[in-house]
């Protein structure tokens, strides 16, 4: 029933395509590439003899601009621009060179080519050279200066693509336009680690206050960066205070940061008086890849006024601390949602197995983008993908002005392990705009997830994936993305036997944290990730990385809870089956099947050595049934399963409200009344739950004198006749009542149903 439940609507599934692909994973696409190096001996147009040049590349209505250098007759740019042949609308390219003026540019000189003299390059041939060029003037005469160019046909396989202006796009490349926001990059998310720190006791404190001199209330603030953590409050009657308490920090390479602690007295209500404090620098910190005894070390505290973070002084008294701290690299520190998790890695390098495979996407295009702003009064996108997979992301250059960009780049990634998930985003780039209400921030499109292990080794998957996002609205397409993607294994025994493995590093179960610790440390994590690939050249915004990461995964959604019960019902839709074919067969609704039952029953008591075997093969027979309805490609978003295509629309108005809300307080009270309501039914089921265990427990609890004492006699008779009667008999009849033909049923429930339904709970012992 529930299984069936989840075909969706065609238009948010997937769809298989047959591009044409060259080498790799990607279609071939050729470009015009024009290097500008440099220009010499450039005639001055300004009556002060100073000259303030920029090149301009044109292309029929494309055009690219270098930027402008002040007095200077010998400029070097070096700088590369592409044009998308497929878009070419001449067959003339102008390189111009211009002065900077304020009211208008002046013109300096042009260099001219024909497209049908250029060269073609295919890689791995060498660069092609620069060469220098005479400017001519608007009459085609020879002139004074010279430019050094390079002018050539590739792919996008050339060098020179990744760092290059591109003009593949119905738009103008120009000095308006920041090019270290357009340009595609790789990058790596910072190497994290756990620390831990077991803070044991403080000695020979120092208190200031009158008040507390006999009965002290003291704690320890941990500080890393922005993480701040506090252990119990131990009240003490003299100078030295015992915690033995960890607390957990997530820090990243390299270790710039201290670890502050800070010895506090609560003196009054939400007052605290500084007792001393301690630096520790990251970098000095012991590491460790298992769980071996850390050495422990004494640390004195400096002074409430000083902040210095250098070694204190050696005074010959000073308040000190006794801490073991270090840095956990056996931990994989989660910096995503547990269940789309791209690496499952410890942190230390030397414990580190090698690859299992290969993986390769290839980003092809986008279709039908839903326009994201608008320019020249008309809707547009100005697009580009990121992919994550493990510590490594990767982003496509952003085509700019288009609802079907083609970006036609691929990537690689060692697979570790196949239980991992590449997620592949798409985002309209908000760096190329005026400041707006959107305050430069990237907006989401879309993204995509592909499970490594749904794949088949080594066959290439070509789809296109809807982009489904949910707005406060409902469940929108906002476009498709093309992919290609190949799972290469290098080593199939290795890949078997990962399945055998933990899945995760063998200190999760050695020294397991807590769930509010590793949800605590995935915050952190994240923002840590977020702040390092924010100030990267182009930067991945923070907005990016919680989109990709699933960072508000764990927010309350009406939505999500309907869904995951549904699952739930779905995961025991099999048992229920099971149970309502075995009432037809106890109600002999079909006779031949009953009989079947009977017979297989008997023989499975008569010879019990068959039963598992029977078993097993039976599983076997499943599977090699079902095989020929495997998916024939990787799972995608449901929207029926997410129950996104059902929601009401005020409870997506309460996904989308922030965190404390905003909303009126009509409206709080509402949604919280509908919230309790939904308690109230999950509080019955729990507590008809607990009510029958209650019930197994009253048996032999004397909460009820005479249950009791029939159950004991029915135990003693039970045991006399399971020892008199054989084992093998008893079954038979047993099975045999249970299957008996409906002649000899009444529909009145059984003495043992009774039995146990009039047991005490303990609900009446409730308020």
């Amino acid at each position: 029933m529930f299984a069936n439940s989840y075909t969706q609507s065609s238009s948010f599934g997937l769809r298989e395509t047959n591009p044409i692909l060259g080498v790799g994973l990607v279609e071939q696409m050729q470009f015009l590439f024009v290097r500008v190096v440099k220009a010499n001996d450039l005639p001055s147009k300004d009556l002060t003899g100073s000259l303030d040049p920029y090149v301009e590349v044109k292309l029929g209505n494309y055009k690219g601009v270098t930027k402008h250098l002040e007095k200077n007759q010998s400029p070097e740019w070096n700088t590369v621009f592409t044009f998308s042949k497929d878009r070419m609308q001449s067959s003339l390219l102008e390189v111009l060179v211009k002065d900077k003026h304020i009211l208008k540019d002046e013109f300096v000189g042009v260099v001219r080519f024909d497209l049908h003299e250029i060269p073609t390059r295919v890689p791995p041939d060498s660069p092609l050279a620069p060469q220098w060029y005479r400017l001519e003037n608007k009459k085609g005469e020879k002139g004074k200066g010279e430019l050094m160019l390079a002018v050539w046909i590739g792919t996008q396989a050339d060098e020179a693509f990744s760092d290059a202006w591109h003009s593949d796009e119905a738009t103008s490349v120009d000095s308006s336009t920041p090019s270290n926001h357009i340009r595609s990059k790789v990058y790596h998310s910072p190497r994290l680690w756990y620390v831990r720190v077991n803070v044991i006791e403080a000695q020979d404190l120092v208190f200031l206050s009158e008040k507390n001199r006999g009965l002290s209330n003291v704690h320890i603030k941990a500080q890393i960066g922005n993480q701040v953590l506090k252990t119990k409050s131990m009240q003490s009657q003299n100078t030295n205070v015992l915690w033995n308490e960890d607390l957990m920090f997530v820090a990243s390479e390299p270790f710039d940061d201290h670890l502050i602690l800070t010895v506090e007295d609560r003196v009054g209500p939400n007052k605290d008086e500084i007792l001393g404090r301690t630096f520790i620098p990251l970098a000095t910190v012991e590491r460790r890849a298992d769980d071996r005894i850390v050495h422990s070390r004494w640390f004195n505290l400096q002074t409430p006024s000083s902040s210095d973070i250098e070694e204190p002084k050696k005074d010959k008294f000073s308040s000190r601390i006794h801490l073991r701290v270090c840095l956990d690299g056996g931990y994989h520190v989660l910096d995503e949602s547990t269940h789309y998790s791209s690496d499952l890695r410890p942190t230390a390098k030397q414990l580190w197995k090698p690859p299992i495979g290969i993986l390769e996407l290839g980003i092809l295009n986008a279709d039908a983008l839903t326009a994201m702003k608008t320019r020249h009064n008309r809707g547009t996108s100005d697009t580009y993908c990121v992919a994550k997979y493990g510590q490594k992301w990767v982003r496509t250059r952003t085509i700019t002005d288009s609802l079907n960009p083609k970006y036609n780049e691929q990537y690689t990634w060692e697979v570790f392990d196949p239980a991992t998930v590449l997620t592949v985003g798409v985002f309209d780039n908000g760096q190329i705009t005026d400041k707006g209400s959107n305050g430069n921030r990237d907006t989401k499109i879309g993204k995509v997830r592909i499970r490594i292990s749904t794949l088949e080794t080594g066959r290439v998957y070509t789809h296109s994936y809807p982009l489904l996002v949910l707005h406060p609205s409902g469940v929108k397409t906002m476009g498709e993305l093309h992919l290609a993607i190949r799972f290469s294994c290098t080593s199939m025994p290795n890949m078997m036997l990962l399945y055998s493995k933990p899945l995760l590093p063998k200190m999760h179960y050695k020294m397991p944290l807590t769930m509010v610790q590793l949800d605590m440390l995935r915050h952190q994590a994240v923002a840590i990730v977020a702040a390092r690939l924010s100030r990267a050249e182009p930067p991945l915004g923070k907005e990016v990385v919680e989109y990709m990461t699933d960072a508000d995964s764990h927010l309350w959604s009406m939505r999500r809870s309907k869904a995951n019960f549904f699952r739930l019902m779905s995961v025991f839709n099999g048992v229920f089956a099971v149970g309502k074919w075995f009432k037809e067969v106890c109600a002999w609704t079909n006779p031949i099947t009953t009989v079947l039952v009977h017979v297989l029953f008997l023989m499975l008591i008569f010879f019990p050595e068959l039963i598992l075997p029977t078993l097993f093969m039976y599983n076997f027979l499943i599977g090699l049934w079902n095989y020929r309805y495997r998916p024939k490609y990787p799972p995608h978003m449901n929207t029926r399963l997410s129950c996104a295509d059902s929601v009401h629309s005020d409870e997506l108005d309460e996904e989308f409200d922030t965190f404390p809300t905003s909303k009126s307080s009509d409206l709080v009270r509402m949604r919280y009344d509908r919230l309790r309501s939904v308690a109230g039914r999950i509080q019955t089921v729990v507590g008809d739950v607990a009510s029958q265990g209650e019930r197994i427990q009253a048996l032999q609890s004397w909460r009820d004198p005479r249950a009791t004492v029939i159950f004991m006699l029915f135990c003693v008779v039970a045991s006399a006749v399971l020892y008199a009667v054989p084992l093998r008999l008893l079954i038979v009849t047993g099975g045999l009542y249970v299957m008996r033909h409906p002649k000899f049923r009444h529909k009145l429930p059984p003495a043992p149903l009774n039995f146990f339904r009039r047991l005490p709970a303990r609900t009446d012992s409730m308020l």
